[in-house]
């Protein structure tokens, strides 16, 4: 995974995320948060391309922002559990995933235009 990345909510003026790692190749997409015990405020990993994730293997809870190819919200799963599986949203081109209770505390939601930008 390459550089950090900020999350930006441009539709509500606000930062999601500062601290965005992106999964792009098939390693980075396959591993993606399995290694980790949790995330902290501001962590988060951005799975491009993907229409659907999983929580198998998972040890902690985490909130899913699915985007289209604009990167606007097409769904949302707020504080997915371990050992759950996604439906499929055939709209979405990649998806956020973020500590648990970011969608609620920024207040994503479906329609909202994110962007993404190095961290510097």
């Amino acid at each position: 995974m390459g550089k950090r990345l900020i999350c930006r909510n441009e539709t509500r003026s606000t930062v999601v995320a500062d601290k965005i790692q992106k999964a792009d190749n098939y390693f980075t997409r396959l591993v993606g948060l399995l290694p980790k015990k949790g995330l902290n405020e501001g962590e988060g990993l951005w799975i491009d391309p993907c229409k659907d994730i999983h929580s198998i293997g998972m040890r902690f809870v985490f909130d899913a922002v699915f985007l289209d190819k604009e990167l606007r919200v097409v769904h949302l799963i707020e504080k997915m559990k371990p050992l759950r599986v996604s439906p499929i949203i055939k709209t979405a081109k990649s998806v956020l995933e973020l500590r648990g209770g970011t969608i609620a505390e920024t207040q994503i939601q479906v329609g909202d235009q994110l962007s993404f930008q190095p961290s510097e």
